[in-house]
C-alpha cells in the first residue's frame, strides 16, 4: 500500500498528511492522537447496571465475606469455563498462591519464561523454585518435550500458560505429567472464553487460574478465581482463601484473606454481561489489523486458530528487524511518540529478569527471540476502525521504511548524547 494515504488528526483540530519520516512524531512531527491510546483499556460494559447492583449490595448491607454477587459470578465463570467449581479472589497472583498451597507443593515448578512475572512470583514468596522451560516457538507455549526433559525429583508441578490465548499442547502436556507423577495447573489469565479442541479452557489439569485484572477482557477492577472439576480441592481452596474457616465458621487450617469483594464482582458481573458483545468488537479489530498490515514484510499479526474459540483479547504483532531494519523497540518508541501506547508483551522473559536471572540462569533461545519480537497493539470496544487504520499506517510507515527510520533516530541519539557531552565538565 501507498504509505503516501496515510493521515492523521493533528492538534489544531485540522488533517495532516504524513508522507515522510520527519512528519513522525519522533522526528518532530505533531502526535497522531491528541488522547493516548492504550492496551488494555477496561471492558466496562453498562455502568447503570454495574451501579444497580452496587447498590443494592449497600441497600442489603453485605460487602464481601462470599455474598450473593460474588456467588453469581462464580456460577457464571464456571459455565464459561465448562467446569463444576469457581472460587473467585481477590486477584490471580493469591489465586495461584492458593492453588499451591491447597494441593501441597513443594520443591521446584516448572513454567514458562514468556509470561507476566505474576506467574513466576506467586510460587517463589511461597518458597518455591520456579523453572523456566523454553517454548515452542510456533505458539509461544511450552514445548511439552522440553518440560519433560526439564523434570527432576524435585518437581511438584508444571504451570503452562496459554499465551494471548492460545492454548497449550494440553493433551500431551497431560501425558507428561501423568507419566511422572507430578503436578498440572493452567495459568489462563489470558484464556477467558477460548477452547482448545472444542473444549473450553478452564476444565484442563487439575485447576487453571483465570484473572480479571482490569485490563482482561472480563474484568472485576482487580479479581481472579480457580476453576476446577475437583470438589475436593474446591472446597479446600473456598475454606483457604476465607482465613481457614469451613463450615460453621471454624477454622481447619492456615488460611489467609484472599476473598472478591461484592463490588469487584458487581464489575465482574457486569462486564460478563458484556463479554460477548466484547468479543465480537475484538475480532472485528483483529480483522481490521490483519487487513491493513496484511501485504507488509518483515511483519506479521500473529493469528489465532480458526477452527478454535477466542477472546481476541491480544493484539500482538511480531517484527522482524533483519528484514525490515526497524527493530520493534525503535517501532514501539515511534507509536508512543503518536500517544499509541503499545506493550512488549512479554519482554524480557522472565528467565532475564531479578531475581531469576542471578539466581539461576538459563538461555531460552526460543523465548529470546520471540521476546525480541512481539509487540502489543491497542484493541478493545474502545478502539475505533479508524483508530486502528491511523495505528497502522504510521507502522506502515516505520517499516517500510525501516531503515531510514533507524538510521534518523541513531543520529539523533548520537546527536543528544554529543550536546550532553559538551555540557558535562
Amino acid at each position: 500500500m501507498n504509505t503516501a494515504r496515510a493521515f492523521f488528526a493533528c492538534a489544531g483540530g485540522g488533517v495532516t498528511m504524513k508522507r515522510n519520516i520527519g512528519d513522525l512524531a519522533i522526528f518532530g512531527g505533531s502526535s497522531a492522537f491528541l488522547q493516548p491510546l492504550y492496551v488494555g483499556r477496561p471492558n466496562i460494559g453498562d455502568r447503570s447496571r454495574f451501579f444497580d447492583r452496587v447498590n443494592w449490595a449497600l441497600d442489603h448491607q453485605w460487602l464481601t465475606n462470599g455474598g450473593p454477587l460474588a456467588r453469581e459470578f462464580e456460577q457464571r465463570v464456571a459455565e464459561l469455563a465448562g467446569v463444576r467449581y469457581c472460587v473467585s479472589t481477590c486477584n490471580a497472583t493469591v489465586a495461584l498462591q492458593l492453588l499451591a498451597r491447597a494441593t501441597d507443593l513443594s520443591g521446584e515448578v516448572i513454567m514458562p519464561s514468556l509470561t507476566f512475572p505474576a506467574t513466576a512470583h506467586a510460587f517463589r514468596w511461597l518458597g518455591l523454585t520456579p523453572v523456566f522451560c523454553d517454548i515452542d516457538s510456533s505458539t509461544g507455549c511450552l514445548d511439552p518435550a522440553l518440560v519433560e526433559a526439564a523434570i527432576t525429583p524435585r518437581t511438584s508441578a508444571i504451570v503452562p500458560v496459554h499465551l494471548w490465548g492460545r492454548p497449550c499442547a494440553v493433551d500431551e502436556l497431560a501425558k507428561v505429567a501423568a507419566d511422572h507423577g507430578v503436578k498440572l495447573f493452567y495459568d489462563a489469565a489470558h484464556g477467558l472464553g477460548c477452547t482448545s479442541e472444542g473444549r473450553p479452557i478452564g476444565g484442563f489439569g487439575q485447576a487453571e487460574v483465570f484473572s480479571f485484572h482490569a485490563t482482561k477482557v472480563v474484568n472485576a477492577f482487580e479479581g481472579g478465581a480457580v476453576v476446577t472439576d475437583d470438589e475436593e480441592l474446591a472446597s479446600r481452596i473456598r475454606a483457604m482463601h476465607n482465613f481457614g474457616f469451613a463450615q460453621g465458621r471454624v477454622s481447619t487450617e492456615a488460611g489467609i484473606n484472599g476473598k472478591m469483594t461484592e463490588a469487584a464482582a458487581a464489575m465482574g458481573l457486569t462486564s460478563l454481561d458484556a463479554f460477548e458483545e466484547t468479543v465480537r468488537q475484538n475480532e472485528a479489530n483483529f480483522d481490521s489489523y490483519q487487513a491493513e498490515l496484511a501485504d507488509l514484510a518483515g511483519l506479521k499479526v500473529v493469528a489465532f486458530d480458526p477452527e478454535e474459540r477466542n477472546n481476541y483479547h491480544y493484539l500482538i504483532v511480531e517484527v522482524d528487524a533483519a528484514e525490515t531494519g526497524v527493530h520493534r523497540d525503535l517501532l514501539g518508541d515511534v507509536l508512543r511518540s503518536e500517544n499509541v501506547v503499545c506493550q512488549r508483551y512479554f519482554s524480557p522473559g522472565c528467565h532475564e529478569m531479578e531475581p531469576y536471572r542471578s539466581e539461576r540462569p538459563v538461555t531460552l533461545p526460543h523465548t529470546e527471540r520471540l521476546a525480541q519480537k512481539v509487540l502489543a497493539l491497542p484493541t478493545g470496544p474502545t478502539v475505533s476502525r479508524e483508530d486502528i487504520r491511523r495505528v497502522c499506517d504510521i507502522v506502515r510507515l516505520t517499516v517500510e521504511r525501516g531503515h531510514e527510520v533507524t538510521r534518523r533516530a541513531n543520529e539523533r541519539a548520537q546527536s543528544t548524547a554529543g550536546g550532553e557531552g559538551k555540557g558535562s565538565k
